[in-house]
């Protein structure tokens, strides 16, 4: 570890934001916040006016960008005198870190302006099409400003706005920064987490509290990985018995109504909801409704001939039937999804050709039999997507290892190697990044299958999984989209993803796996990896504090994050460096 030497004393906590703005100042002067501070809404054509704390309760109406603005506001609300925190473990034990509670001055007003109207489709924007920089100010006499282009970008900027205020122990809330001026925006279009609710069922209050995490880091997607080879949770009306006898019991589904609630809600905070149904692989659960469908189901025990996971179990690649499912399929759920965002994941990951041998519409595992039958299926798929409106997604193997065709248009989710987003890019195609090596959440918990005791069991002691060790929010964060990537290809990296597959993790432990390693990329995907000042990544030592008031922040919100460091650390600033001095010693 090189640190350089004579590193400064860590920044006061007063000052954290996450993630880091684009530019930012602030002075020294402390300000209150009443709940019935005046707010208005000024955009073209609308011009609307309320106070914080009726603002909660206000109805959810208007058009989008109305809906987005009053659902930002009603969260500030919450999250300023509902959901913060009297912030002793970041300062010394013996200071007196609040300000005093006499001669109060307040926040006076705050004005949002959005200075364009936002285009049709904010509710379910696609890549980039929405400017989500905003510009706050807060002035030395109370006066808070924010303004942007778009509501996305208000609601941004609200969220920031928040990060300056702590509760205070006797009651109340304040900032120590006044006066402030951030500008700011996003470094990539795309800044999401995949988590997997097939593996095991979460229930919706887990999913809704992932999408307000998210939203509060500045994320804008959820890939809901909802369907795999254990189970089928997702109920379609035109197939009932999918989830009738897929899903894992009784109460373990997503109803119409379910997938419409995750939508909206995400929607509202600016984080649309992007649904995959993995295939043609990954699909043995379909087998329990429909096996004339699915080619060498539950192969034991050399399933991994077959799958990578157990049961195997793929779609067939040339029955009529097949099509026949996935028409009737489509023509259900798409229509449904189409106005509630602008993509559809279609997976395509991980297919073992060793399965179609046993395929009887097949019968090969030749890929140059498998190649044009791939294709058609792909194809197949693609329009269905299309044809709703929607915009598909495939996982990285599409292109560079069954070399099939896919429109420009596809956005192609790399996960396997630094490589891969160069070889994609250097496609021509569009790429969202997140190397298994950096940023698979779920690694470093030890392997999930069992082994038979004996001599050849010890071989895979201590029985690690195959992405282990665990990514470390250091490791997360140390990690820059843009490696490699040719500069006239970096406008092709649209964004990023973590992962958290679901084989060793539900409703208990996801918060604590997820946060607040999650929110280590999130800065990544906003500010970008590089500090601009030096052309090296961001420093730790600066992140750690900030990122550990995020910590708080989330837990105060409900999030059962896990803790950046213990008190000690955090109080006594920089007593826990390691120097480059100690490597020379």
């Amino acid at each position: 570890m090189k640190f350089l030497a004579g590193v400064a004393l860590l920044a006061p906590l007063a000052a954290a934001v996450w993630p880091i703005p684009s530019h930012y100042s602030h002075g020294d002067k402390t300000l209150w916040i009443s709940d019935d501070v005046a707010i208005t809404y000024q955009q073209p054509l609308h011009f609307q006016q309320y106070s914080l704390r009726a603002s909660a309760s206000a109805a959810d109406a208007g058009s989008g960008s109305q809906r987005i603005v009053q659902k930002a506001v009603s969260r500030a609300y919450e999250t300023i005198f509902k959901q913060s925190y009297v912030p002793w473990r970041f300062n010394h034990r013996f200071s007196d870190f609040e300000p005093k509670t006499t001669n109060k001055k307040f926040i006076q007003s705050i004005a949002l302006v959005q200075n364009k109207t936002d285009a049709a489709g904010v509710l379910k924007p696609k890549e980039g099409q929405f400017d989500e920089g905003y510009t706050l100010v807060v002035g030395p006499a109370g006066k808070v400003t924010i303004t942007s282009a778009s509501s996305l970008g208000l609601a941004r900027g609200l969220t920031t706005f928040t990060q300056l205020f702590f509760a205070h122990s006797k009651g109340g809330a304040y900032t120590k920064l006044a006066p402030v001026r951030i500008d700011d925006s996003p470094k990539f279009a795309h800044r999401g987490l995949n988590m997997d609710v097939s593996r095991n069922f979460f229930p919706i209050d887990n999913i809704l509290r992932t999408i307000d995490a998210l939203a509060y880091n500045k994320m804008n997607r959820l890939h809901l990985h909802i369907t795999d080879a254990q189970s089928w949770p997702l109920e379609i009306p035109a197939l009932p018995e999918l989830s009738a006898k897929g899903a894992y019991g009784p109460g373990m589904t997503y109803s119409p109504a379910d997938v419409q609630r995750i939508y909206t809600y995400g929607a509202l905070l600016g984080v649309a909801v992007v649904m995959e149904i993995d295939q043609p692989g990954h699909t043995s659960s379909i087998w329990h409704s429909h096996p004339e469908l699915i080619a060498a189901w539950n192969e034991q025990p050399n399933w991994i001939t077959y799958a990578a996971e157990p049961p195997s179990g793929t779609l067939k690649l040339n029955s009529p039937a097949v099509y026949k499912f996935l028409s009737t399929l489509y023509k259900d759920l798409l229509p449904r999804l189409s106005p509630l965002t602008s993509y559809f994941h279609t997976g395509g990951d991980e297919i073992k050709y060793a399965a179609y041998k046993l395929d009887d519409t097949v019968k090969s595992d030749d890929p140059a039999v498998l190649q044009p039958l791939l294709q058609k299926y792909i194809d197949t798929v693609h329009k269905h997507v299309r044809d709703a409106g929607l915009t598909p997604v495939v996982w990285e193997e599409i292109v560079l290892t069954y070399n099939l065709t896919v429109g420009k248009d596809v956005l192609i989710q790399a996960w396997q190697e630094p490589t891969s987003a160069v070889a994609i890019t250097n496609m021509g195609h569009k790429a969202l990044v997140g190397d298994y090596n950096f940023w698979y959440l779920d690694c470093g918990h030890g392997q999930w299958l069992d082994f038979e005791p004996g001599v050849a069991s010890m071989k895979y002691y201590p029985y690690q999984d195959y992405c282990a060790p665990l990514k470390s929010w250091r490791q997360v964060y140390s990690y820059d989209p843009l490696t490699s990537i040719a500069k006239d290809k970096q406008h092709l990296i649209v964004g990023g993803e973590v992962h958290m597959w679901a084989e060793q993790t539900d409703a208990l432990n996801f918060d604590g796996k997820a946060w607040p390693r999650a929110a280590a990329a999130a800065e990544v995907l906003w500010s970008g990896a590089k500090d601009p000042a030096t052309g090296q990544n961001r420093s730790q030592i600066e992140a750690s504090p900030r990122l550990a008031d995020m910590r708080e922040r989330l837990v105060a919100r409900g999030v059962a994050a896990e803790p950046v460091q213990m008190p000690y650390c955090q109080q006594d600033g920089s007593q826990c460096l390691y120097l480059a001095s100690f490597d020379d010693a």
